[in-house]
């Protein structure tokens, strides 16, 4: 296949789905990664496309977010794998709250095998995921359906989350740098995201590789409440990915990569594939035993949940709950 033809089906390719990943593109045109990042270059510089780590995706800067389809066929083998590793931090009769994103919806599905759990979500997709784990229960918010994420928004969604209290909150977004922290392309997405982190006691962000280094409109968790990051090895070449991964390290973010064996020469190293239940090992500051919950400066501990069965209801609901104790607990109550 001469050049202009594969730069032809790649551009093709891109505006079909919005967001592909080289290795996609790769697989499709039948040739190496190398070559193809080459075109993708090429196409860049004619603005026809942007670049993104490990893609490229239709131009528009900070201000475009790529629907629940595209975003399904990005990075998929690393998603998958980060779900993996993050499921290994929830421990059975926990309260957790996970946002919306394919990457939380690949997590949802593994964590219908944690028995006991409680978790809290204003997305559709994760809700399905769990809809028939019958030892898990699930907490919807209210809200405005946004179509383009399946996930509740607005001032509906936010003030159903007004005095939660969860051990930990899994979030994801559409990029992650060192300086600002997880950002995303929607106003009323990032609103949600920030009053899903104040119910939280720990904050963990599952983002691949493909989103670090990258900066999009509207801030939802600034680095320094970011307690952990999940995700995955970057490419040897991707040396912008690699570089924000230490910044974001120094700053004390705990961070685990999946799918790496323990790296060398005092890397960053962590063990894949890890069973719920387990830990992880992670690179930057120590961290607490197996069942210890972090605060974040100004919050309080909460505290352990109790055993509930399989449940699908709104969080308005929790209006209705005695206050005092620990919120974790009053979540549990029937």
């Amino acid at each position: 296949m001469f050049a202009a033809e594969r730069r032809q089906l790649i551009l093709e390719m891109v505006r079909a789905n919005g967001a592909v990943s080289l290795r996609e593109l790769a697989r499709v045109v039948q040739t190496s990664e190398v070559t193809v990042r080459r075109d993708v270059r090429a196409l860049e510089a004619e603005g026809l496309l942007d670049r993104r780590h490990g893609g490229a995706v239709l131009p528009g800067g900070f201000t475009r977010e790529s629907g629940f389809p595209q975003k399904s066929h990005l990075a998929t083998a690393e998603k998958t794998a980060i779900a993996d590793l993050a499921a290994g931090l929830v421990e059975e009769g926990e309260a957790i709250v996970v946002g919306a994103g394919t990457t939380t919806q690949e997590l949802a599905r593994r964590l219908a095998r944690v028995p006991g759990l409680t978790v809290v979500t204003n997305s559709l997709l994760v809700a399905q995921a769990l809809a028939h784990a019958n030892r898990v229960e699930v907490v919807m918010t209210g809200g405005t359906l946004r179509g383009s994420n399946y996930a509740l928004v607005g001032s509906g969604a936010e003030q159903s989350l007004q005095g939660l209290r969860v051990s930990r909150a899994f979030l994801s977004g559409s990029g992650l740098t060192a300086e600002r922290g997880l950002s995303t392309s929607n106003m009323l997405s990032a609103s949600v995201d920030r009053a899903l982190v104040q119910s939280a006691g720990e904050v963990v962000v599952l983002a691949d590789h493909t989103k670090l280094g990258t900066d999009t409109m509207f801030q939802t968790v600034p680095t320094d409440v970011i307690t952990r990051l999940v995700t995955d090895e970057p490419p040897a070449h991707e040396d912008r990915a690699a570089a924000e991964l230490r910044a974001l390290a120094d700053q004390g973010v705990q961070i685990a990569v999946a799918g790496q064996s323990s790296g060398a020469g005092g890397g960053p190293g962590t063990e894949g594939g890890v069973p719920p239940g387990r830990r992880p090992r992670r690179m930057g500051p120590p961290v607490p035993g197996a069942g210890e919950e972090v605060p974040l400066p100004g919050q309080r501990r909460g505290h352990p949940p109790g055993v509930g069965g399989p449940q699908l209801r709104s969080t308005g609901a929790l209006a209705e709950q005695p206050t005092g104790g620990g919120r974790v607990a009053d979540l549990r109550r029937r």
